[in-house]
């Protein structure tokens, strides 16, 4: 099934890969397309998640679309070992393609231990891997996994299927990842404060550089807080320029 992390999770998809319907007819075409290029280039199974991060390495909650079957995705979710992967571990390392004969999708100790769930992805077809680390507009953070070819593709393959995926996400990745950016626009002496804060400015250093009140700097730092859902302003710096505020 091809199952974005927010939509309702009530379809099943078989080991062959047929898909069922789902309630998104947007994240339909995008999955079935997907699927389509990775088959085309030998490819069974394809994995698509938001990079996981320190504040949210869950895979449910890093889930976007995927044609794994239910069982695996299930038994994976319970082991949840996304964040320490391998896949995360080389895709950090690097701005390349990655290809793995074994399973990548756990963490180095897990095969070495020879986890069950190991076995439970080679008996459904994981031969070998191929990982992408990409960004969207917005810039977010976002990976896919190809799985389930026998041989590594060669050179220009790879390259080839790396500017397939780019051309179908160009396209259909917004219909997956909410907009990015505060719900409440910030105004831009806000923004300003912001960047003066970011630079180490205390309030009242911000107050001489804006011609304006310590007790004024202090107002607008509180209000760009609150509409960035920012508990300090060390976390509101962060989500600005997350945002691509500053």
């Amino acid at each position: 099934m091809f199952r974005p992390a927010e939509f309702d999770r009530t379809s099943a998809v078989d080991v062959s890969g047929d898909i069922y319907p789902i309630h998104s007819a947007g994240a339909q075409k995008l999955g079935e397309e997907l699927e389509a290029l990775g088959r085309s280039f030998g490819f069974r199974f394809f994995l698509l998640g938001l990079f996981p991060k320190g504040d949210r390495p869950e895979f449910a909650a890093n889930l976007l679309l995927t044609n794994w079957p239910d069982n695996l995705r299930d038994a994976y979710e319970a082991v949840d070992p996304l964040a320490n992967s391998i896949m995360t571990m080389e895709l950090k390392q690097s701005m390349l393609p990655r290809y793995s004969s074994e399973v990548p999708f756990l963490s180095s100790q897990q095969v070495q231990a020879r986890d069950p769930l190991l076995d439970t992805f080679v008996a459904l077809g994981f031969n070998g891997t191929v990982s992408l680390s990409l960004h969207d507009r917005n810039l977010t953070h976002i990976f896919l996994a190809y799985s389930g070819c026998l041989r590594k593709p060669e050179r220009h393959d790879m390259a080839a299927l790396h500017y397939g995926v780019l051309e179908l996400l160009q396209s259909g990745v917004d219909q997956l990842l909410p907009s990015q950016g505060p719900r409440e626009k910030l105004s831009a002496r806000e923004i300003e404060c912001l960047r003066w804060s970011a630079a180490g400015k205390s309030s009242d250093e911000i107050a001489i550089i804006l011609n304006i009140s310590s007790h004024t700097v202090v107002s607008y730092l509180k209000s760009a807080m609150r509409k960035l859902e920012a508990v300090n302003r060390m976390q509101a710096v962060a989500r600005a320029c997350r945002f691509r505020l500053l």
